[in-house]
């Protein structure tokens, strides 16, 4: 391990807090096994999230303020926050992990550059890790596989695109992300991060969610006041809740408390 991941690795009491947050006992060394259930216990434990931005809370991206969001808080975030928390608990548990730049599609026209931000994990050959995504891959993904790979959530496709080594990450055919091959420090990450929490043409700014994996393969998503439950094959049921209810929800289904609900600017 490396200065820099020997700086970004957690004490040991903080790292077995985080593993207790994701129910998951010591992992024991580095394996592809291993990478796999820790990513799958994160997943389905931690809440994809953007309720900081409408309740008036800083996004800092430093490694120690987004574990203890996680961990100490009982919260979840979006990407800068769950795969950059993440990756200090497996730097800090032997796992050699470099920071990746991507561009989320709309459509089919990718976004801004460090719109996301995933993990590569170098172990025997390399392997792109995502818990920051949404709705996305349960298990970790061969980096150099450019044939199609199945996973319990769908079939994911790395397609090469122009000459710089970049990926168009592909779920079930649909384009997610198109990935930039080079490392970068968290704090690249920060200009994006700002403009994604402040800026009105964002969607993060626009609307409250909350969403994990359900224990079934499915989803489960606080919108607003919207409980959505998407089913593994994709049935999507929807209620509308009273505030208190969302309250309650968001205690039930996330394991978050909050003293009010969070709400978007007036537009």
């Amino acid at each position: 391990m490396d200065e820099k991941q020997a700086h970004d690795g957690l004490a040991p009491a903080v790292r077995a807090a985080y593993l207790a947050r994701i129910g998951v006992a010591e992992p024991g060394p580095p394996s592809v096994e291993g990478l796999a259930r820790l990513q799958a216990a994160h997943l389905r434990t931690v809440p994809f999230e953007n309720l900081s931005i409408h309740l008036g809370e800083p996004v800092v991206l430093e490694p120690a303020a987004l574990v203890a969001k996680l961990v100490d808080r009982r919260r979840g975030g979006f990407c800068y926050e769950l795969n950059g928390a993440f990756a200090s608990l497996l730097r800090s548990l032997g796992y050699r992990v470099s920071l990746l730049a991507a561009r989320v599609f709309d459509g089919e026209r990718p976004g801004p550059p460090f719109d996301h931000l995933a993990l590569r994990v170098d172990l025997a050959e390399p392997w792109l890790v995502d818990v920051g995504f949404g709705r996305f891959a349960l298990r970790p993904l061969r980096l150099d596989e450019r044939a199609a790979q199945a996973d319990p959530l769908g079939t994911v496709a790395l397609v090469p695109y122009g000459d710089h080594g970049e990926l168009d990450v592909r779920l079930d055919g649909v384009p997610q992300y198109r990935l930039d091959p080079r490392p970068y420090p968290l704090a690249d990450f920060g200009p994006t991060c700002w403009w994604q929490t402040t800026s009105p043409q964002s969607h993060f700014t626009r609307s409250t969610t909350c969403s994990m994996l359900a224990p079934d393969g499915g989803r489960t998503t606080l919108s607003g006041t919207r409980l959505i439950r998407t089913s593994p094959d994709g049935t999507r049921t929807e209620e509308q809740l009273t505030d208190a209810g969302a309250l309650a929800a968001y205690r039930e289904h996330f394991g978050i408390t909050l003293d009010r609900l969070p709400t978007p600017p007036a537009a």
